[in-house]
């Protein structure tokens, strides 16, 4: 095998990495805690999601459970996050009822009760998130 042939594959191989590696870092779904704010008898949470798959999510429900402040498990609701379309941001409300928003420690995505895109049920939604959250504020994975 001639050395410029080697050459060539060498550099066709680590010119893919770097797309590879940016591809795979955009494919998630994104899931802020922004903000929480109290309401009669209630708390509300204010998720910012954005959509870096190429996915059209018509279903996205959300399993969140909401842990006091000693880490005690103090509700868990279902959140309905879809409809989510690709490279869209959307802001998603929910109220915590019976609960203060000083009480909140954090919020844990327990998991993801149904995920379905334009191809049906998905199985890998989990995985597809990352969470995040502002100062003060915790959701965790």
């Amino acid at each position: 095998m001639r050395f410029s042939t080697v050459i060539a594959a060498a550099f066709l191989v680590f010119a893919a990495i770097p797309a590879a590696l940016a591809q795979s870092g955009t494919q998630k779904v994104q899931i802020e805690l922004n903000k929480l704010e109290p309401q009669a008898n209630a708390c509300r949470a204010y998720l910012v999601l954005q959509n870096g798959t190429e996915s059209t999510f018509g279903s996205l429900r959300l399993d969140i459970v909401a842990f006091d402040t000693d880490g005690i498990v103090a509700k868990r609701l279902a959140v309905e996050a879809a409809p989510l379309p690709p490279g869209k941001t959307s802001l998603k409300l929910f109220d915590m009822s019976e609960l203060s928003c000083e009480g909140i420690g954090h919020l844990l995505l327990n998991s993801i009760l149904a995920c379905a895109d334009q191809n049906g049920e998905r199985e890998d939604c989990l995985n597809l998130t990352d969470v995040s959250a502002k100062p003060g504020l915790r959701l965790i994975k």
